[in-house]
């Protein structure tokens, strides 16, 4: 290989990791307040997703959530099977760590996210009515 093929083949590699890393920095979303979080959730055209575990959904969740468990082994298959790709997304978990995994995972799957900064012990706390 002569030296003008190594440095083309090293520019493109680099330019391949340039457009591969705009790529994912683009997949972006929006994390928001317990205010904006329950005007987003009023929009029935919202698919609200619990990514908390089956069991901490059990003991309470948003009304009309469905549980994708982040950390799960299915959480993509479940993801494809659940969601609709052309509607947007309103994610919570806890306490926000596990929400902002799963709002970057869907966004970078081309949902337009919103995420619960803080969690549903944050919500859940300044809410009046019960959760399910």
């Amino acid at each position: 290989m002569t030296m003008k093929r190594i440095l083309l083949l090293v520019a493109l590699v680099c330019l391949g990791a340039y457009v591969y890393s705009q790529r994912r920095a683009s997949a972006t979303f929006k994390s928001v307040d317990n205010a904006e979080f329950t005007q987003i959730i009023a929009d029935t055209t919202v698919q609200l997703v619990d990514v908390r575990t089956p069991a901490e959904f059990a003991a309470g969740h948003i009304p009309e959530a469905v549980n994708i468990d982040v950390r799960g082994e299915k959480f993509d298959s479940e993801v494809k099977t659940v969601l609709d790709p052309s509607r947007p997304v309103a994610v919570y978990c806890r306490s926000g760590a596990r929400s902002k995994t799963a709002a970057h995972a869907l966004a970078e799957k081309g949902f337009r996210v919103y995420e619960l900064n803080k969690g549903f012990m944050n919500w859940n706390g300044a809410r009046t009515e019960p959760t399910e």
